[in-house]
């Protein structure tokens, strides 16, 4: 089985998917393996309930009257598969990476946009090299544009994303302490989100720049075409304004005010409402989508429960997303209590950065800090700390905070969402 000769049958189906658990008619189900399970053993179950066709790359379940294929490798066949779709798609990709307020950007860039185009996006984190050909072969006749976000942990994995997905529009957010362990530095991480400026520059694609970030400016200087945004020079210039501890945007005197908390989401706000204007959006277009999103995912995310006011942003952290929400924490009205948890995949850097938050935490006078993970357990000296988010669970169950507002942030890996109905 090769591509080109399955791709009409991939244009017959409905979805395509990895999950087993949700097979639908008429869609293709890819059956990936893992160490200690063949999900080749799905294939007959999978076309039972009606999919269209199912890969597998164990040969002993290959059933061609079913439409059940072998090949030497399902995750490679999805990616070509997505290659050939999209060497067919004649409309224009945005992609975007970055450190930090990628999954944010990309679902702010998603709302704006809709309110001309019919567009896909990716779905959830669906950010990786199974995610990003997943959302590729989403893509279908109706959709005139689509936005891909892109994430990487160690070098070289950009660079492979950008060519599968190709991308005519390319942005990154920033360049922060994420993943140093796998970049090998911040200045792999440099190195590392660059691949998509490289890989746009190669192929004369258009590169969004934010002239507030040196590091933008420096990589794509003398370089065309680019939408800028950030200076009084630049093709777009908005300014920053606040109102009840949520971010907000004006140009030219018009205001749009969103509902996500932190100066740090003034930027994705900006990238957003540029690339609107690129396309032809007016300001009330942009206004209607910024105030209209209201975040869900975790990602700083204000909540309102029990007469407290919680920020939850837990679903990722790195030494710069937590130095960012910390200062703007601290802006809040009222009692402070903090809650973070361990930061993840720094490395040989865990125990200098944990120890630097620690450190600006306590300067910034919050009425209590408490952290959960033995990285924030080691440098935790003289507040409360945890072991893990289980051990804080049991804490809670006994004791209240009373603070107003509560700051939730951690990596992923911490779960420390777990928590919040047991805060009272």
């Amino acid at each position: 089985m090769n591509v080109a000769s399955f791709y009409p049958l991939f244009l017959q189906a409905g979805k395509v998917t990895i999950d087993s658990r949700k097979i639908e008619s008429n869609d293709i189900f890819f059956a990936f393996s893992g160490d200690n399970f063949n999900a080749a053993t799905l294939a007959e179950k999978a076309a039972d309930e009606g999919a269209l066709a199912v890969i597998v790359e164990d040969q002993a379940f290959e059933n061609i009257e079913r439409n059940i294929f072998h090949v030497p490798s399902t995750l490679v066949f999805l990616q070509e598969l997505a290659i050939h779709h999209r060497n067919q798609l004649k409309i224009p990709i945005i992609a975007l990476t970055g450190s930090n307020g990628k999954t944010t950007t990309k679902e702010i860039i998603h709302v704006v946009l809709s309110q001309k185009y019919n567009l896909q996006y990716t779905f959830g984190n669906l950010n990786n090299h199974i995610g990003v050909p997943l959302t590729l072969l989403s893509i279908k006749p109706e959709h005139e544009m689509a936005v891909v976000e892109m994430g990487a942990n160690h070098q070289k994995e950009i660079e492979m994303l950008c060519k599968i997905a190709q991308p005519n529009f390319g942005y990154i957010t920033n360049f922060g302490k994420a993943h140093l362990e796998g970049f090998g530095g911040f200045e792999g991480v440099i190195k590392g989100k660059s691949e998509m400026y490289d890989y746009l520059k190669s192929h004369s694609q258009t590169i969004l720049v934010n002239e507030n970030d040196p590091i933008q400016v420096e990589k794509t200087e003398n370089y065309s075409p680019k939408i800028t945004f950030g200076k009084a020079n630049s093709d777009y210039l908005f300014e920053e304004f606040s109102t009840e501890n949520f971010v907000g945007l004006s140009f030219q005197g018009q205001k749009a005010q969103s509902k996500l908390t932190g100066n740090y989401n003034f930027t994705n706000l900006c990238a957003a409402a540029s690339l609107g204007f690129h396309f032809g959006l007016n300001f009330e277009q942009i206004k209607t989508a910024i105030e209209n999103y209201t975040p869900t995912n975790m990602r700083s995310q204000v909540l309102q429960k029990n007469g407290k006011t919680f920020v939850l942003d837990t679903y990722n952290a790195n030494p710069s997303s937590m130095v960012e929400s910390l200062k703007n924490f601290s802006t809040f009205e009222g009692s402070k209590t903090v809650i973070i948890g361990d930061m993840l995949e720094l490395g040989e850097e865990s125990e200098k950065e944990h120890q630097a938050i620690m450190a600006l935490a306590e300067s910034l006078n919050f009425d209590e800090i408490i952290t959960v993970g033995k990285h924030f357990k080691k440098a935790n000296q003289i507040s409360r700390s945890f072991e893990n988010t289980q051990e804080f669970s049991q804490y809670l169950v006994s004791e209240h905070i009373k603070s107003e507002n509560i700051l939730l942030k951690a990596s992923r890996g911490i779960a420390l969402e777990k928590i919040l109905d047991l805060i009272g």
